[in-house]
């Protein structure tokens, strides 16, 4: 049997578990530079507030109705996540956090359908009591079948945040009232061609003929309606597949109007990609560079990109980084108000798989790359940099909502007075 867990509006969630006087009240959570809505608690949504709006839209909602609005607090959102991971795998055989909110846990044992909800309740109480985060519960005996059961417990009516998936009248049930773009790994755009041919819910997508789906669509959706009727197809291991792109990429947190602000800009994020690229013992043979505005300007919408090809492909952030002025001459227009850029490194190889050139010079040096990231593992990012990157912090994310990071700060660190 297999449960998937996951709190409800998380962001929104973790802000009320240091602010007791807000569990009753509505909050709302914004994006990096306090952009867009991207978590609301169960209250807030009653206002008719919306995830992935911008804020400047919802503004007067929050103003009317006194809805408090917090920036993204990462380090207590990471700080709880861990403990509400901790807390759920003490009752399962094995988990795979899936996300930051979401987790699944493997029970090898056998039990009664009623025995299995009364540890799903089990389980929400306990992350309560401990975590004090609220979560839904969803059994079924796939991965698939408990993402659907845990839609159940959220959205349908009766279930009170449990509901498990054990006998074919209750996956029946579920099903047919799920619409098919619910179910895990079924979007917007894949819903819409299955709708054509008249699979509207989950139920009717479980019905079809394997061997057909994977000829008309693909083997992930065949095992998706595989799953769907309590085959096992989707297995997890500790060992990911190395990233194939790896982007970087972020809001200003004030406008960019020169050159030479961008080129700092776009610097760290190439400072920041090529880390993770190290990490997976990679190499990139390119990168692409874009800057934009932001479409809700007044001015009309600029946004260019720029592919740009190495000689031999690099993980040396030097090298990538000796690139940029003359990728920034491509991007960069006057007048423009830069509201957003990044960098991506799109043509990734496996540094043990990786045959040289003989003749080719390869000006890499990876143990000055091995000691970089060894010095900022240690006392903390951006230790020591690339120096055109700069050294004032005019880029930093701008998060005028924030609220004390309570657990990993000892300054704020709650004090109770009895």
């Amino acid at each position: 049997m297999f449960f998937l867990c996951d709190a409800s509006g998380f962001y929104s969630s973790a802000e009320k578990v240091m602010r007791p006087d807000l569990r009753k009240k509505p909050v709302i959570t914004l994006s990096n530079n306090d952009g867009c809505v991207v978590a609301v608690c169960p209250i807030a949504k009653r206002l008719g507030i919306k995830k992935f709006v911008p804020y400047f839209q919802v503004k007067d909602v929050v103003e009317k109705y006194g809805v408090t609005v917090t920036s993204s607090n990462y380090e207590l959102y990471h700080s709880l996540s861990t403990k509400m991971m901790d807390t759920i795998g003490q009752f399962a055989d094995d988990i795979y956090v899936y996300s930051i909110d979401e987790v699944f846990a493997r029970f090898n044992t056998a039990l009664s359908h009623e025995s299995w909800m009364a540890l799903g309740r089990e389980i929400r109480q306990t992350v309560w009591k401990e975590v004090r985060l609220p979560v839904g519960a969803g059994g079924g005996l796939t991965p698939t079948l408990a993402k659907a059961a845990s839609h159940a417990g959220k959205r349908l009516p009766g279930y009170n945040g449990v509901a498990v998936i054990h006998s074919e009248q209750e996956r029946v049930n579920i099903l047919e009232q799920m619409d098919v773009t619910d179910v895990w790994g079924v979007g917007r755009r894949l819903g819409q061609k299955l709708r054509a041919l008249g699979i509207d819910n989950a139920l009717q997508l479980s019905q079809q003929s394997p061997a057909r789906i994977r000829k008309q669509f693909s083997i992930l959706l065949e095992n998706t309606v595989r799953e769907l009727n309590g085959e096992l197809r989707i297995h997890w291991d500790d060992v990911r597949p190395d990233k194939q792109q790896i982007y970087s990429t972020r809001t200003f947190g004030a406008r960019v109007t020169t050159k030479a602000e961008l080129h700092k800009a776009i610097t760290g994020h190439c400072e920041s990609a090529m880390r993770k690229l190290r990490k997976q013992r990679g190499l990139t043979k390119a990168i692409t560079v874009f800057a934009s505005n932001s479409p809700h300007d007044d001015a009309r919408y600029y946004r260019k990109s720029v592919y740009h090809q190495f000689a031999l492909p690099t993980m040396d952030t030097r090298l990538v980084t000796n690139a940029i002025p003359a990728v920034i001459d491509k991007i960069y227009k006057p007048g423009i108000c830069f509201y957003r850029c990044g960098v991506g490194l799109v043509e990734i190889l496996s540094a043990a798989n990786y045959q040289a050139d003989l003749f080719a010079e390869n000006k890499d040096n990876p143990k000055l790359m091995d000691v970089l990231d060894a010095v900022n593992d240690r006392y903390g990012k951006s230790t020591l940099q690339i120096a055109s990157k700069g050294f004032t912090k005019t880029h930093e994310m701008k998060r005028q909502f924030i609220t004390q990071r309570a657990t990993t700060r000892w300054s704020d660190i709650p004090t109770i007075q009895c």
